[in-house]
């Protein structure tokens, strides 16, 4: 059993003993300690409001009663959109004017696993050091429940998808006539969760008429791996082939990330979502990008060739956020398929992505493929080396940034060297919840990302043994 309490929300496998999984009471414990939170901050009149919405992995039900009881309990009122992604949600509340939102998704992991996704009252995650807070709140149990008369009132409000999508049809850079004019043959892949609701809904609202459903019933019983990763894509990428389809679209549990199949099977990438993403709107509106340090060179590339200026976050949704508030940035997101549309809302949304990329393929490209060969093309080499008991991790990345000081070093997260003559980085980092170093490497060429990689790690192995 897993448990794992972060700053960016609180995840495990559903089950086991309080503290060591996702039981029952660390459900109620950590909403209480959000709850908690949350009435530091509330200044408004009457009680706070909470959006809660949820996937549809088979403990759902479970969580999102426990969840809103819980807050019911804290003297909250709650909405709750039901099935549901974690953009809509993101959008839902601002659109109730809510405090706050918990979304209970544990994004790609398999089917085991849930989580609280936590949401400030913009709808976007709560920052680390509200985060941190949260954390004290439920270790310390420092939060109190409200009395009989105070108690929360319970609303079930419907078509928040629907409106999640209206919002998508009136952006000025979602040309429908466009999309509905090429005819596109699409085959979707919705890990039988709530992507199974919403992109059918959008692709119709498109004009997109032939479509091919793989795994679109929201029954939290998902078909294979749920991180839409090419490995675990082989099955729409032959469909995709026999329909004689234009484009394969893949979400992930929480429809957060996106990915795409070429439509010769290929895979376009999901480091490439983003920066085409980007590529499209930036032919409208010159400007900036962010993506976080982890993600490929292609979206500088892009950027800079359009007349904008790139910049790196540390890695994670929120602090991507705050790069792209602080430069003003366009375009954003991560090269997991995280796509952020600011002028949408700043949050990772594939329907936004499947909206914006359609569009730009409609107008821009005959097919997938040749809008891929479009952008300059980068490979990524991922690895991690495991640490004995003790290692000064922090010793070690000092190690290596002092040993490659000549060239461009970035550590606003772990060390990131770029090699700008080559066009090649490595970016290492420590994990929170593992003995690890993972460390990301990214060149023009396959085989010198993984040398490269490979250096490194023999760079770290030789500090560990004191060499």
């Amino acid at each position: 059993m897993s448990l794992i309490k972060s700053i960016s929300g609180i995840r495990g496998t559903i089950g086991g003993k309080p503290g060591e999984g996702l039981s029952p009471l660390d459900i109620v414990k950590f909403t209480a300690a959000y709850s908690a939170l949350i009435k530091k901050s509330f200044k408004k009149k009457g009680r706070p409001r909470i959006v809660v919405g949820r996937d549809a992995r088979v403990s759902g039900d479970m969580v999102n009663r426990l969840v809103g009881g819980t807050l019911l309990g804290a003297g909250f009122d709650v909405i709750d959109v039901g099935l549901s992604t974690t953009p809509t949600v993101e959008m839902a509340v601002t659109d109730e004017k809510a405090d706050g939102g918990i979304i209970l998704t544990a994004s790609h992991n398999p089917k085991q696993w849930n989580a609280l996704k936590l949401l400030n009252g913009k709808g976007e995650f709560i920052s680390a050091a509200e985060g941190e807070e949260l954390l004290r709140i439920a270790a310390s149990e420092d939060f109190n429940f409200a009395a009989v008369n105070e108690l929360g009132v319970y609303v079930i409000r419907d078509g928040a998808i629907d409106r999640h999508i209206e919002k998508i049809l009136a952006l000025p850079l979602v040309d429908v006539a466009a999309i509905k004019a090429k005819d596109f043959k699409v085959v979707i892949d919705c890990v039988n969760s709530t992507g199974g609701i919403a992109v059918p809904k959008l692709l119709n609202a498109l004009g997109v008429t032939k479509i091919t459903e793989l795994y679109c019933e929201p029954d939290g019983h998902f078909p294979h791996n749920p991180e839409p990763l090419p490995e675990n894509l082989t099955e729409i990428a032959e469909v995709v082939k026999k329909k004689d389809a234009h484009i394969g679209i893949v979400v992930d549990p929480d429809v957060d990330r996106l990915a795409l199949v070429c439509e010769d099977g290929e895979m376009f990438g999901e480091e490439y979502t983003l920066v085409a993403v980007a590529d499209y709107i930036l032919k409208s509106k010159k400007g900036n990008t962010v993506s976080n340090l982890s993600s490929t060179r292609a979206l500088r590339d892009v950027t800079e060739k359009a007349g904008g200026e790139y910049f790196a976050s540390a890695v994670g949704e929120v602090n991507v956020v705050e790069k792209m508030k602080e430069t003003k940035s366009v375009i954003g997101g991560e090269g997991n398929g995280g796509i952020i549309y600011p002028e949408l809302h700043y949050g990772r949304d594939a329907l936004v992505g499947i909206a914006l990329f359609l569009t730009h393929l409609a107008k821009n490209a005959k097919s997938v493929s040749m809008l891929r060969g479009k952008y300059p093309s980068y490979f990524m080499s991922k690895n991690k080396v495991e640490l004995a008991n003790g290692t000064d991790v922090d010793a070690i990345l000092a190690a290596i940034q002092k040993k490659y000081k000549k060239e461009k070093i970035n550590t606003i997260d772990g060390v990131k060297i770029e090699f700008e003559k080559t066009k090649e980085w490595v970016h290492l980092r420590k994990s929170n919840t593992e003995p690890i170093i993972r460390i990301y490497s990214e060149s023009p060429t396959e085989t010198t990302a993984d040398t490269l990689a490979k250096k490194i790690i023999m760079d770290i192995k030789e500090l560990m043994s004191g060499k």
